[in-house]
């Protein structure tokens, strides 16, 4: 099972930097002209607070196991993960993104499985 949680939640980490990087990389128009049309109701400083939250989770589902320091943060960054990708999944519904829907509660109960297995 720990092989298991390694891998899944280091696949989800993975994701999750690559996603928060772009965030933090892109202007808010390029991110939209690529895809992503949920960044056009939100602002600037708010994309840019989603990619540094989307990044932090991804260093703290794998970085305290590994280091074995405060292990308690990689259960609480994939709650928070979770709780992250509940709000996306609010966001996708009310703009009819039914696709986005559901690949973010996907994401969802991965990180909660991280997160209860973790626990």
């Amino acid at each position: 099972m720990n092989v298991a949680l390694w891998i899944v939640a280091s696949l989800l980490a993975a994701a999750f930097l690559a996603s928060g990087l772009v965030k933090l990389a892109w202007p808010k128009s390029k991110l939209v002209a690529k895809g992503n049309a949920w960044a056009e109701s939100f602002s600037p400083a708010a994309v840019k607070a989603i990619g540094v939250a989307e990044v932090l989770a991804a260093a703290g589902l794998i970085l305290p196991r590994l280091l074995h320091v405060a292990e308690v943060l990689t259960p609480l960054a994939a709650t928070g993960l979770a709780l992250l990708m509940a709000g996306a999944a609010v966001v996708h519904q009310r703009r009819g993104e039914s696709r986005a829907v559901a690949a973010t509660v996907v994401y969802l109960a991965v990180a909660a499985f991280v997160a209860v297995a973790r626990f």
